[in-house]
């Protein structure tokens, strides 16, 4: 199995990631708001997962993995990563919204948690706001070392 590496996109919005986010039914219209992260390996981008950072809180969104690349362990590798470098960025919380990947995120550590309880600068995200529907599962992670 190739070495696997993240890379922080800075501005860039790969078309390969625009694809992936319309494949996988998530929003594209709202990207300039998170640092977007790119998994690669030695082929090429095999996943991303977007950040928004709102001080030691921040919002984990845009997880996808193309279809052809699922069931390989790298949705598990990009969170896990992104975690590190959040946790690097000090990060003390990490939030997301999912409408359907809630037992993934909770195999790594996510729990459900109430919307109102994120703070207000995450509700305030278009994530939190008009981006995703109330029915969206709410879910947190404590960094570890936090």
């Amino acid at each position: 199995m190739p070495e696997r590496a993240l890379r922080a996109l800075g501005a860039e919005r790969p078309a390969g990631l625009i694809a992936a986010l319309r494949e996988a039914g998530l929003p594209c219209g709202d990207l300039d708001e998170a640092i977007f992260y790119q998994l690669e390996d030695g082929q090429g981008p095999i996943a991303w997962a977007g950040l928004e950072l709102y001080g030691r809180e921040a919002l984990l969104r845009s997880v996808v993995v193309p279809a052809r690349q699922r069931g390989a362990g790298v949705g598990s590798d990009l969170v896990v990563r992104v975690m590190q470098a959040a946790a690097a960025q000090g990060v003390e919380r990490l939030w997301l919204l999912t409408e359907t990947a809630a037992p993934f995120f909770n195999r790594l550590g996510f729990r459900a948690a109430p919307r109102d309880e994120a703070p207000a600068a995450v509700r305030e995200s278009s994530e939190f706001a008009s981006v995703c529907p109330a029915s969206a599962a709410c879910m947190i992670l404590a960094l570890p070392g936090r």
